[in-house]
């Protein structure tokens, strides 16, 4: 087993020694970071959340399959995406494999172009899945510096609302209600109602 880099990997999972150096050697010299592991178990064991790339497993392997891994990763709520190589490719195999998302399912010997642009698709993926993560922490922070009436001012103006029906519906002078909304504005750094809208309804979904 190799440890993983920091950043982005491909995540070589095979029982055959010489497979693992074949790709490892490959995938280095075209710029990827390789971390390697013999079998599903030795890279659950070593497997943190925070890891992001790619993985690259054998169908067959001592103990737990590629599939089983797949499925396992699934169960704990990773969402790395996978390349499934075999030897004994079959239709079940591989319909398993793409119900479970795979980026594909590659029968040895395979064209090293069609590993590297599967691994290319699962890369993109992956950089997708982490922009929205970061944008979704970047607007829980921001919602979080509200107070509960700035909160309940934003959920009415993502609903249309104007600062009088807004006032109406919470008790208060339009005038108090024009004051949040340029807190809000402030707080939420918002460039316009438009912005204001999205975050509002951003932040009614997560109640």
């Amino acid at each position: 087993m190799s440890s993983p880099g920091r950043g982005f990997n491909v995540f070589i999972v095979d029982d055959d020694p010489a497979v693992r150096d074949s790709l490892a050697l490959m995938l280095g010299l075209l710029g990827y970071a390789t971390a390697a592991f013999e079998s599903a178990e030795a890279f659950l064991s070593a497997w943190r959340d925070d890891w992001v790339g790619c993985i690259v497993a054998d169908l067959r392997l001592p103990g737990k399959s590629g599939l089983d891994l797949q499925a396992e990763l699934r169960a704990r709520g990773s969402r790395l995406p996978f390349v499934i190589i075999t030897a004994h490719g079959d239709v079940p195999s591989a319909r398993a494999a793409f119900q479970s998302d795979a980026m594909d399912f590659l029968e040895k010997p395979f064209d090293e172009t069609d590993l590297c642009a599967a691994i290319e698709r699962g890369m993109q993926r992956e950089g997708r899945r982490i922009e929205s993560a970061q944008a979704g922490a970047d607007l829980e922070s921001r919602l979080a510096k509200l107070t509960a009436r700035e909160h309940e001012v934003l959920v009415l103006v993502g609903r249309g609302l104007h600062a009088k029906e807004i006032a109406a519906s919470l008790e208060i002078s339009p005038r108090t209600v024009e004051v949040h909304k340029s807190r809000l504005m402030v707080k939420l750094d918002a460039r316009n109602v438009a912005e204001l809208v999205r975050f509002a309804l951003a932040a009614e979904s997560r109640d």
